[in-house]
Formats: C-alpha cells, sequence, structure tokens
C-alpha cells in the first residue's frame, strides 16, 4: 500500500489523532508494519508524531484540539490559567497547556508541548465553549473557578493567579452556578473565598 493510500484510509476515520494499533486496523496491517507506514507518513511531512503510539493526522497539531485525545476515553477541555490567558484574564502566557478532565491528573508531553490535566469531580466538569474545529474551552467564568475549585485542594499550584483583569460582560452569577454544584459544604466554603479573594484583587 502507497502512503496516499495510507493516508487517505486513515483521514476517513473521521478524527485528527490515530493510535498505531487502530492503524493497524483499518490498514489491515501487523502492528509492526502499520508503525513503518506511519513513520514514512511523517518523514514525508503527511503526518505528525505526537508521542510514542500516537500520530496527528490534520495537519499542524492544534493543543486545543488535541487535549481530549490524550485522555480519552475520559473527557477533557481547556481551562485554568491558559483559559485564563485566552480570555484576557491574565496577560502571561503558561508554559504548559493546562485543561481540565474527569480522568486522573497528570501531565503528559507531546511533541506539541506539555500538557496539564487536573481532574475536576463529576459534578462541577463542564462550562466549556465548543471553538473552531471542535476545540473545547472554558468560558472566562468557569475557567475561573476551576482555579479557585483546585486551589481548595492540597496542591499548592492554583493558590493564587497573576493580577486578574475581568473583561466586560464578565458574569458573576455563574460563578455562584458553579459553586452551587460543589456537594462539600467545606469545598464550597474554600473555593467562595478563594474567588472573593481573585475577584478583590482583580482590575
Amino acid at each position: 500500500m502507497n502512503a496516499l493510500n495510507a493516508l487517505a484510509k486513515l483521514r476517513r476515520l473521521g478524527t485528527p489523532v490515530v493510535e498505531t494499533s487502530d492503524a493497524a486496523a483499518t490498514l489491515r496491517q501487523t502492528v509492526a508494519a502499520a508503525s513503518q507506514t506511519l513513520k514514512r507518513l511523517a518523514g514525508a511531512g503527511l503526518i505528525t508524531p505526537i508521542r510514542h503510539g500516537s500520530w496527528w493526522l490534520d495537519g499542524l497539531i492544534d493543543p486545543f484540539r488535541l487535549a481530549p485525545y490524550l485522555t480519552a476515553p475520559y473527557e477533557s477541555y481547556i481551562s485554568l490559567q491558559t483559559a485564563l490567558q485566552l480570555h484576557g484574564l491574565i496577560e502571561q502566557i503558561p508554559d504548559v497547556t493546562y485543561a481540565a478532565t474527569l480522568a486522573r491528573t497528570q501531565r503528559i508531553v507531546t511533541t506539541a508541548g506539555t500538557f496539564s490535566f487536573h481532574h475536576l469531580a463529576p459534578e462541577v466538569f463542564g462550562g466549556f465553549e465548543e471553538a473552531s474545529r471542535d476545540a473545547k474551552i472554558a468560558s472566562a467564568e468557569k475557567a475561573l473557578f476551576d482555579v479557585a475549585y483546585l486551589s481548595a485542594g492540597r496542591s499548592r499550584l492554583f493558590a493564587a493567579v497573576p493580577e486578574l483583569e475581568l473583561p466586560k460582560g464578565f458574569r458573576r452569577r455563574e460563578l455562584r452556578r458553579w459553586i452551587d454544584r460543589i456537594p462539600s459544604a467545606r469545598a464550597r466554603t474554600l473555593t467562595t473565598r478563594r474567588l472573593d479573594a481573585f475577584l478583590a484583587g482583580a482590575r
């Protein structure tokens, strides 16, 4: 099978990310043979390796679209400092891509950079918007809530944020809606206090 035919078959899967094992099934090759096919495609600049056993099929890697595939079958969306910066609440660009997830908390290193995934309870998972080409990005309010919620845990990673500048139309009521979904009274109190502190220092 030539490279272009192999690529066409892989793209018909309808996903920008393919695992070597899935490619083997699609191309009706052994895993070893599929790995060689994928390496040839990458060498020709037609696909891009993500990490061992994972490949990006759709042009340049988009980290925001990639994030959910790194934790599949568990959902993820871009949030925390990354989303805060995208919405203009903070100026500093994080050196990793932050995301909220239903999977375990973990760091994943890829050719597109390092991703920092942080577990949220199902009750407070959500609040993202569908950006272009299926990228999932937290709203400004939900990104700030996620920081405050996670700061109530053991990690000190989210204990503080750079100076905040609230965008026009920032919906403080949306923060209350998410606070009300926290099942633990203690976590609700801690998250509320943290949000109050963040907002008190905002411009």
